[in-house]
């Protein structure tokens, strides 16, 4: 098992301007937001932060709080692109812009292994920046979401991007009950990406736990994948849980198939000087 450090860059519609005392300074295309980020314990760069919005975060530990936006700032989200694909960010209640922009990595790492043709899914696949990352590539995506409005933008997305006609199944559900369902109709696939919430609901009032649910839904990927399969990627945000755990149950359920674990952290690096800001903590599998 290899432990690695995945490092977003900057790009042109998006970058980590500074960070430090709790907090980052962003630009999200033409717009700079402050949200709080406890993990940034440093100083900043700068003392004199210029914002469009500001995040303020509520006490308690679930991501409660308020946008203070300008009045510049469309309610109703801007456009962006990251590579080939276009897509709608927005200050959402939840504190996020309606993406998230440490997962480029990731997106390149998966779109170097897919070929015309491979079938992909997407669990937890929100507004679908990286559906649309592999159907660019040819992929036949199953996209999975519980949520109804995040599908619907994930949709938007597509024809957006001009990819409405690609071969994108959408699919509003509850992502461990779809995924073993698959499991019982023999399906197969090529490449799995899944980035789970630690609490969640289904469109039917289903409960999500990521400790409780994770290991019965990494057993039901790793059966709808075989032999010709070719990854397996699992991102883990806003929990305290260790790269090193997902890692190792990724091992296991993998085992027989062979190929090659890796788990680490996921970090931007910061404009104002290189440093690196942690975000999430991943495991990923490849057929060597």
């Amino acid at each position: 098992m290899t432990l690695l450090t995945l490092i977003t860059e900057p790009w042109p519609d998006y970058g980590l301007v500074d960070s430090g005392h709790g907090r980052k300074l962003e630009r999200y295309g033409r717009f700079r937001f402050i949200r709080p980020e406890p993990q940034a314990m440093w100083a900043p760069a700068s003392a004199n932060w210029e914002a469009d919005g500001d995040f303020i975060g509520a006490s308690d530990e679930d991501g409660g709080g308020k946008w203070h936006l300008s009045r510049d700032v469309p309610r109703g989200g801007w456009h962006m692109r990251w590579e080939d694909v276009r897509f709608t960010a927005q200050n959402t209640p939840f504190r996020h812009l309606a993406f998230f922009p440490d997962m480029a990595p990731q997106w390149e790492w998966m779109r170097d292994r897919t070929a015309e043709g491979d079938e992909v899914m997407n669990l937890f696949g929100y507004t679908g920046v990286g559906t649309l990352a592999l159907a660019a590539k040819g992929a036949k995506v199953t996209h999975v979401d519980a949520s109804k409005k995040s599908v619907d933008a994930a949709k938007a997305n597509a024809f957006l991007s001009d990819m409405a006609d690609r071969p994108i199944r959408w699919m509003v559900d509850d992502a461990a009950k779809f995924t073993a369902r698959e499991v019982r109709r023999g399906r197969r696939y090529d490449g799995i990406m899944l980035d789970p919430p630690k609490f969640g609901r289904g469109p039917n009032g289903e409960t999500w736990r990521l400790e409780e649910g994770l290991p019965g839904l990494i057993a039901d990927c790793r059966a709808l994948l075989d032999a010709n399969s070719k990854y397996l990627v699992l991102t883990v945000y806003a929990i305290r849980m260790s790269a090193l755990a997902i890692g190792e149950l990724l091992q296991q359920a993998m085992a027989d198939l062979g190929g090659t674990v890796e788990v680490g952290e996921m970090a931007v690096r910061e404009e104002a000087r290189g440093l690196l800001l942690p975000t999430a903590i991943f495991a990923r599998w490849r057929r060597d």
